[in-house]
């Protein structure tokens, strides 16, 4: 049975960078999506599979509880698992600790935050269930459904620890040219967050975020390969230039702070990947989206990660309160319902992650379906007004706009 506990952390400490050797810069028309990002959907999923794919159970906690659990018991031979273990233990995270455990700390603090945001706006609390896997690992999941504000809205987080076979590795080995070939599976690590949220009213926009890190490793626990992936994005039912100015503003700003180039690379990358090709249509206004990134050292690109999650909220939440409580037709809630059916219609037969999860078996469905609405609607031939407002977003989605 899942936990309907409210599940809180305890304060931790805050993370720095600390500087190491530099890499070569790839362009994003070279990262191609196959090899390393099919293997990290795998885990992580790009969108909705974050903590579904390999979940084993679920309990009860609090917060509290959660961080002072007994050790997860692991096999011998995943010797990072359990010197992770040791080191969590501890309570000594440091800027000098290994990058998975800054990772796990830092979307572990996000996902507090972010949930009681939300909590804060909406006036219900988030349904959280935890899971562990004896291999190493553990995730955790929020959902708040049928609220006040919100009709679902989902803040999954996953730590997983694993061995990756030798075909997976030699896919990853395109995108990843320092990774050796080998005959032998090679331990690896991956960590993430992601969030979906679908408010009530039609005129409050649907968004998505992920962030996410992979590592393989040595034996010894030190990364053979790394790298960071990510993205978050912006679904509205009825366009408001201002809204999406302000959303892709905020995230222009996260980028610039670390490479000019990030932002219209990532933009670029996100129109194309949140494309629904049988509807000739994207799903949203875009917003940013990347994947094997490991063009900077790596406390330079966790920096960055921290501050594309970190403008999450002020990026929505001033969009959330602005649209809320506006008046709305019911011919405009049923747009919004046909929206949500191309949103499903993307998450169910183009994402990655969804895809892989779906058909793992043992996978943790209510996990991998979290992206989805709790209602949508599918019209024969539905086709908006001429002149209408909801004709101007079809033109947007039709042809994708540079908005800063």
């Amino acid at each position: 049975m899942f936990a309907v506990t409210r599940i809180r952390f305890p304060a931790l400490r805050s993370t720095r960078t600390f500087s190491t050797s530099s890499r070569n810069s790839p362009r994003w028309e070279k990262w191609a999506y196959k090899g390393s990002t099919i293997a990290l959907s795998c885990i992580l999923g790009a969108g909705a599979a974050t903590a579904g794919i390999v979940a084993i159970d679920s309990r009860k906690g609090t917060f509290d509880s959660l961080n002072n659990r007994d050790p997860v018991q692991r096999p011998e031979e995943n010797n990072t698992a359990a010197q992770d273990e040791s080191i969590r233990v501890s309570g000594k995270i440091t800027e000098g600790s290994p990058m998975r455990l800054r990772m796990e700390q830092f979307i572990k603090e996000k996902q507090q935050e972010i949930c009681e945001a939300l909590e804060d706006i909406d006036g219900n609390k988030f349904r959280v269930d935890s899971w562990k896997r004896p291999e190493g690992g553990e995730g955790i999941s929020c959902i708040l459904q049928d609220g006040n504000v919100f009709e679902k809205a989902g803040v999954n987080i996953s730590v997983v620890y694993g061995k990756l076979p030798p075909a997976a590795v030699a896919a990853m080995r395109e995108n990843h040219k320092g990774l050796e070939a080998t005959d032998e599976p090679l331990p690896f690590f991956a960590a993430g967050i992601s969030l979906v949220v679908h408010p009530h009213n039609p005129m409050a926009p649907t968004v998505h975020f992920n962030y996410r890190y992979f590592e393989i490793e040595n034996q010894d626990g030190t990364p053979r390969a790394w790298w960071f992936g990510g993205g978050s994005d912006l679904t509205p039912s009825y366009l408001f230039d201002e809204d999406a100015i302000h959303f892709h503003k905020t995230m222009k700003d996260a980028c610039d702070k670390h490479d000019t180039r990030y932002y219209p690379d990532f933009k670029k990358w996100c129109d194309k990947y949140f494309y629904i090709k049988h509807r000739q249509e994207s799903r949203g206004v875009g917003g940013i989206f990347f994947d094997d990134l490991e063009d900077k050292t790596p406390n330079e690109l966790f920096s960055f990660v921290q501050s594309c999650a970190n403008a999450f909220l002020p990026s929505y939440l001033p969009l959330v309160e602005r649209r809320k409580d506006m008046s709305y037709t019911p011919d405009e809630k049923n747009f919004q319902q046909v929206r949500r059916g191309r949103y499903v219609e993307f998450n169910l037969v183009y994402d990655r992650g969804t895809q892989f999860g779906l058909n793992t078996p043992g996978a943790r469905v209510e996990s991998i379906l979290m992206s989805l609405p709790l209602t949508s609607r599918w019209e024969y031939m539905h086709a908006p007004q001429m002149g209408s407002r909801e004709e101007k977003l079809m033109e947007v989605l039709r042809k994708p706009k540079e908005w800063v």
